[in-house]
């Protein structure tokens, strides 16, 4: 089982990843939207005791903690959301598609649509007799999507090996989530399709990893689908350029006070003793010192040829 002193070090290199992202937007080197998930570290590094190479996932406009968590290699995810010819899909799908099928995980850009994906992988363990489960991932806005309730319900039906995580930050881009659902909310809303069902705080990650390898083990017996609703924090706004007026300065304090997952997670080390202030430090200076040289390399690589532009983009015909 993954120490807690270890998901400290894995939530400290995934914050400096995505520092490491958002150099590019202020350099200009990276154009359109980039969809940071800083304050949402506690749910990804609560992820990984559960997941298997083999399970698949499919994340949301939010990926990069996500694909750290499956194990996606930090080299050519970061290339890729650079842009760059060596990223995962050769600079041309950017941040929004990821896409690594060595270690089973993918994304989408459209809301909601990454959970259709993830209920074809379960079906496709159902056909192929194996003890896979599928993670679809989505945040509290993709659940008032047509598609949040048809792959619930096709799940429950056929008893498919499927993981409904949803990442409830309270902002559907700008709109709180307690305007737009009704009672009795997210995770509430797993019975009527007959599924498990759990509400947790994502902030804590231990507590995330308790009810996440609960809702895994429940998938995996054959038991059909598990919705998980984790409580967090989104700390940057929508996308990087998103001026976030509609969150007050006073929220966004108490938000940096008291819903900081690494913070959370150090002031439990320290109260058990498990680790001291200096050590604690140290794992952050390391994990920045590690995403600069890995930016460092990012830059270096090359950029896409675009005589290739038009390579792989169509699927080739069988001779």
């Amino acid at each position: 089982m993954t120490s807690l002193l270890d998901r400290y070090r894995l939530m400290a290199r995934m914050r400096a990843f995505e520092d490491a992202c958002a150099e590019g937007i202020r350099s200009g080197e990276l154009r359109g939207e980039l969809h940071l998930a800083q304050g949402q570290e506690g749910i990804a590094a609560g992820m990984v005791d559960a997941l298997r190479p083999d399970d698949w996932m499919v994340s949301n406009h939010r990926p990069h903690l996500h694909a750290i968590a499956k194990g996606v290699p930090l080299f050519p995810l970061m290339a890729e959301i650079y842009e760059k010819a060596v990223g995962l899909a050769g600079g041309k799908g950017g941040h929004l598609h990821l896409f690594d099928p060595d270690h089973r995980f993918s994304t989408t850009g459209i809301v909601g649509s990454s959970l259709p994906v993830a209920l074809g992988h379960a079906y496709a363990a159902r056909l192929q007799e194996t003890d896979d489960v599928a993670i679809g991932i989505t945040g509290d806005g993709g659940t008032n999507t047509g598609q949040f309730h048809e792959t619930l319900n096709m799940a429950a039906i056929w008893s498919l090996p499927l993981v409904v995580l949803v990442e409830n930050n309270e902002y559907a881009i700008s709109v709180p989530a307690s305007e737009v659902i009704a009672p009795p909310g997210i995770a509430g809303r797993a019975a009527a399709y007959g599924a498990w069902g759990r509400r947790v705080n994502g902030i804590d990650v231990e507590a995330f990893a308790a009810a996440f390898d609960e809702a895994v083990a429940h998938a995996r017996s054959g038991a059909g689908p598990a919705l998980l609703e984790a409580t967090c924090h989104r700390f940057r706004g929508h996308y990087e350029g998103d001026p976030d007026v509609y969150r007050s300065p006073a929220a966004h304090a108490e938000m940096a006070a008291t819903g900081d997952p690494i913070l959370i997670a150090r002031a439990r080390l320290l109260e058990r003793a498990e680790a001291d202030e200096s050590s604690l430090d140290r794992i952050l200076r390391e994990a920045t010192i590690e995403m600069a040289d890995l930016l460092e390399s990012v830059r270096a690589a090359p950029a896409p040829d675009p005589a290739n532009a038009l390579t792989d983009v169509f699927a080739r015909a069988e001779p």
